[in-house]
């Protein structure tokens, strides 16, 4: 099995560019990317990227491939209730999961364990398996529910990870900004990047808090 493998959610909270730009990059360092898409995702890149990704899987694949420069079979999109994808198993899913952006919905579901459908079962099968997964909340404000579910999630070492950009890179675009939070994510992930200067290496002297 190809070690580089990765699992990617997108769900139907704000936040399609950074799905678009970590997709982007995941496919640029040679991962092949369970790709899981939410219905209310679908709906959020048409308003906030206005892209119309296809409906049936496989066009969404071939589509997706297309746009990103993916090699074939690069890019997999299983189905909602695609049970004998690979991501179902803990004998056979990725290691890593990131659900970027993560809506609220998807938090509440992955803290309580309901699986009801394959991108819930993806990071219930991750969590169980002591990997990796990543959440990538985008909401203002949080409830006492919502950071309830955060805190549960957190204790069970699930990184936690708001799309919250910095600002010392001095950006200069909500690209900039983008891209910060997505060199975030390939942090945590471990996987090299060079999308925003790093902290402290502009060559300029830092000075106070």
């Amino acid at each position: 099995m190809n070690n580089k493998q990765i699992t990617l959610a997108i769900t139907g909270a704000s936040g399609a560019p950074y799905a678009l730009c970590l997709l982007e990059q995941l496919v640029k360092k040679q991962f092949t990317i369970h790709l899981l898409i939410s219905s209310a995702a679908k709906v959020v890149l048409a308003t906030e990227a206005n892209q119309q990704w296809p409906s049936q899987n496989d066009k969404a694949q071939l589509f997706l491939e297309n746009k990103f420069g993916a090699q074939p079979g690069q890019i997999l999109v299983p189905g909602k209730n695609d049970w004998f994808s690979p991501v179902a198993s803990g004998s056979a899913a990725p290691k890593t999961m990131v659900i970027c952006p993560c809506s609220m919905g998807t938090l509440a579901s992955v803290a309580m364990g309901l699986s009801d459908n394959l991108l819930e079962r993806a990071a219930d099968v991750v969590i169980k398996e002591k990997g990796k997964l990543i959440l990538v909340p985008r909401e203002m404000p949080f409830s006492a529910i919502h950071l309830e579910n955060m805190l549960k999630l957190a204790k069970l070492g699930v990184d936690i990870l708001p799309a919250c950009p910095g600002f010392y890179h001095k950006p200069e675009s909500i690209q900039d900004l983008v891209e910060h939070v997505t060199a975030r994510i390939l942090d945590h992930i471990g996987i090299e990047n060079d999308l925003v200067e790093r902290w402290g290496y502009s060559g300029e002297s830092k000075t106070g808090a």
